[in-house]
């Protein structure tokens, strides 16, 4: 697969994978470690390498774009193990090329590899260019998006934008998304780069003074039709404002009751002609609660009063929520409880340490059992949600 008549892709595609970074369940479509080569007159660089277990793999898929040749440089935009693991056995396996990274990158090469390859490396930073012979990279620092040794680079001969993390998304590049690449791109973005969206900002302004035919990330497709739309997602995203309108429901229940109210609730808002999302917290993909969070302007929080605090589920959630700088949007309780409810009380305070969190006057308590006092409880928030 060729990205331009010089740039080649030679990454992999991972199925063997449950959880990637150990929490975010992509058994349905599997990964993509991306790398390519980009070709000039008198040199060849390498940007980026894959994960451990696909390096042998890799190395064919390099071999075959080479076809003979032999690159001069490998490029590191980020040191995260499903993309550098493999820099040892390329250095190994070509030891005339040098390798281009930041400094912060270097650093952490002696910490996984024992060496930062100190007769071998080019320290490179914002604004830096490598020639390549009518063929250039020019480098652009994208600290902490998401960790902070990240660079961008950009082809300018070839309007090809190199992004690191940056524009990722879940699955293998040979597995069709049913749901297009927004869905498992979002989840992605609030899961693993969201917590960072004023370094997204400062990159993406950067990104905006150059002419973009391509962009070609780490993990996911080259994107090079309609990039108004992707870099408009990223923008929103970055800028935490929400994607659309509609309500995200998320609950806690133990024996039904929390359950019932919470979709009692689902079909009020409804009825009222809102968009609605539903989870579980204790069943459902968590990733994906947290990015409908994320997506829509208003969230319910429902849970059971638990060891006079919260669900252990719902603890998790608002945690998660906190920890990827949740904010700048509308948000109403529901609790239960058999004797003390304290869970809205609970929910709220730590709601308020959140930015730009407006709760909805509105609660809904359910004693016991949901009745009719509770679906009054309903309707009310309901009517207020729905404004």
């Amino acid at each position: 697969m060729n990205v331009s008549d010089n740039i080649a892709y030679v990454g992999v595609n991972d199925h063997d994978i449950d959880l990637f970074e150990g929490q975010y369940d992509v058994r349905a479509n599997g990964m993509s470690y991306n790398s390519y080569v980009v070709f000039g007159d008198e040199k060849i660089a390498v940007t980026d390498t894959v994960d451990v277990h696909f390096t042998d793999e890799w190395l064919a898929n390099l071999d075959s774009a080479l076809a003979g040749r032999t690159p001069d440089y490998l490029i590191v935009h980020h040191m995260e193990p499903d993309h550098s693991a493999s820099i040892a056995v390329f250095m190994e396996r070509y030891p005339e090329a040098t390798i281009v990274a930041s400094a912060p990158a270097f650093k952490m090469m002696v910490a996984y590899f024992g060496t930062d390859y100190p007769e071998r490396k080019l320290v490179v930073k914002e604004g830096a260019t490598l020639e390549l012979g009518g063929r250039s990279l020019t480098f652009i620092g994208a600290p902490n998006v998401h960790w902070p040794e990240v660079l961008f680079s950009y082809v300018p001969e070839d309007k090809v934008l190199f992004s690191a993390d940056g524009f990722g998304k879940f699955g293998a590049l040979d597995s069709e998304d049913p749901e297009g690449w927004a869905s498992e791109a979002r989840r992605y973005y609030f899961g693993i780069v969201g917590k960072f969206g004023k370094n997204v900002q400062a990159v993406l302004k950067k990104a905006a003074k150059l002419d973009i035919a391509h962009i070609c990330p780490l993990h996911g497709p080259v994107l090079s039709e309609n990039l108004g739309y992707y870099l408009d997602l990223y923008n929103t995203w970055s800028s935490y404002e929400p994607e659309d309108k509609g309500v995200t429901i998320a609950y806690s229940s133990v024996y039904g009751n929390t359950k019932q109210a919470a979709l009692e609730l689902a079909d009020a808002l409804k009825a009222r002609g809102q968009e609605v999302s539903v989870f579980d917290l204790a069943r459902d993909d968590m990733s994906e609660a947290v990015e409908n969070a994320f997506r829509y302007d208003r969230l319910v929080l429902a849970s059971i009063t638990y060891a006079g605090s919260i669900f252990p589920h719902m603890s998790t959630f608002l945690h998660t929520l906190a920890e990827h700088a949740y904010q700048n949007r509308r948000v109403a309780l529901v609790e239960a409880g058999s004797w003390a409810p304290m869970a809205a009380k609970v929910m709220r305070s730590q709601l308020e340490a959140m930015k730009d969190i407006d709760i909805c006057e509105n609660v809904v308590t359910v004693r016991g059992a949901v009745n009719d006092e509770t679906r009054t409880q309903v309707e009310a928030l309901a009517e207020e949600l729905a404004r």
